[in-house]
């Protein structure tokens, strides 16, 4: 016993440690030095079988204190497992659970090498769990009106169902699994350096279910799930926009092993307008005037989404000059917002003038027209010659 190295050193703890610290401290070194893992070290083998005494001593509330009074004199000559150290097994009632700390280095039950930890505790593999479907997303156009005020759309799409012949069991005549006797999984033991370990893995023939079927379903092949086309209809509310999406529960891609269907995701494409464009819940709408309506101003009929407005238009209006009218932009059920309309002028100046037109302008030239900026433009300009 005097060649056994201290528990404390063998995991590179304090004897302060706490029980977490003591538990990571072993999942490292089983990292470290697990066979499976290591298998160009030869001396991997003697020191997990090291690392794994130690954690056997002082993860056990009554074993460290012992340990910590007598040494390796107070838990016996062989450890925890006992001089043989024969195997996993060994362990299932000492109090403390290895499977815990394999399943996190190889991944479980069904996992490679020594997946089959978790029954060294005494417990069982539940099996094929159940798993939901994963979503499906789909792309659906709405046009400029439709995306604002809102409408019903109908379409067709692929989905994936119980199948009606069987109910969504595969089969029928249910009876229990022979291979595995209704445990969903099979246990076989691997002899090795160490002793032997068990591992477990799902049922090959019920696929982790612990039952099968006397015959199976032709409808569905034994899936018990179908495909089939359906008409679908959505209501689609107001303010929709490019990018929003909206959820449609239960019709994404099947479940396994009697898991729920994921979802069906539609995101919404928006067409463009001939004339208002939309900024958020803002519209924008161009408002061609005449140079005459520019100058001296006017009352205009403005078409809104909801309807045409009258518009006082102020003397003086320059193309790029906007105007705001306050809750005509969209009404945004979709985020509870309403947005506002912004009127932005342009003055078109006419390429061609009757006689009387010209004539006119042309007295109108001959009179003082410059602004302010005109007249600041012109000073820069003789200053810069």
């Amino acid at each position: 016993m005097a060649d056994k190295r201290d528990y404390y050193d063998v995991l590179g703890v304090s004897k302060s440690a706490t029980d977490a610290e003591i538990k990571s401290a072993f999942r490292k070194k089983a990292k470290e030095f697990h066979p499976d893992l290591n298998k160009d070290n030869p001396d991997a083998a003697e020191k997990f079988k090291e690392a794994q005494e130690a954690y056997s001593v002082l993860s056990d509330e009554n074993k460290r204190k012992m340990y910590d009074q007598y040494g390796h004199a107070g838990v016996g000559a062989g450890g925890a497992g006992g001089a043989g150290f024969g195997g996993f097994s060994d362990f299932s009632g000492s109090g403390f659970d290895f499977g815990d700390i394999f399943e996190s280095i190889f991944g479980g039950a069904g996992g490679t090498g020594f997946g089959g930890f978790s029954d060294f505790g005494g417990r069982r593999s539940s099996g094929a769990r159940a798993s939901r479907g994963s979503d499906i997303l789909m792309r659906m156009d709405l046009s400029f009106e439709e995306a604002v005020y809102g409408c019903e759309k109908k379409f067709d799409i692929d989905v994936v169902e119980d199948c009606d012949e069987c109910h969504g069991h595969g089969g029928f005549d249910r009876e229990e699994c022979s291979t595995c006797h209704g445990r969903g999984t099979i246990t076989s033991q691997q002899q090795t350096i160490l002793g032997a370990f068990m591992s477990t893995t799902t049922c090959p023939d019920c696929h982790g279910n612990g039952h099968t079927y006397k015959r199976k379903c032709s409808e569905c092949g034994g899936k018990g799930k179908v495909k089939v086309n359906k008409k679908l209809t959505i209501n689609i509310s107001e303010g929709i926009n490019t990018g929003d999406r909206q959820r449609v529960s239960g019709k994404g891609n099947p479940g396994t092993n009697g898991g729920s269907n994921g979802d069906l995701y539609i995101e919404f494409v928006v067409a463009e307008h001939d004339y208002f464009v939309r900024e958020d819940d803002d519209i924008y709408l161009e408002v061609p005037i005449t140079l005459t309506e520019a100058i001296l101003g006017c009352k205009k009929e403005i078409p809104t989404l909801y309807g045409n407005v009258k518009l006082n238009i102020a003397a003086g209006t320059n193309s790029g000059d906007r105007e705001r009218i306050r809750g005509k932009g969209v009404n945004n059920k979709y985020r509870r917002h309403k947005g506002d309309m912004y009127v932005v002028f342009k003055v078109y100046t006419p390429k061609k003038l009757s006689r009387e037109q010209k004539s006119l302008i042309e007295k109108l030239n001959k009179t003082d027209l410059s602004s302010d900026e005109i007249k600041k433009f012109d000073k820069f300009t003789k200053k810069n010659a």
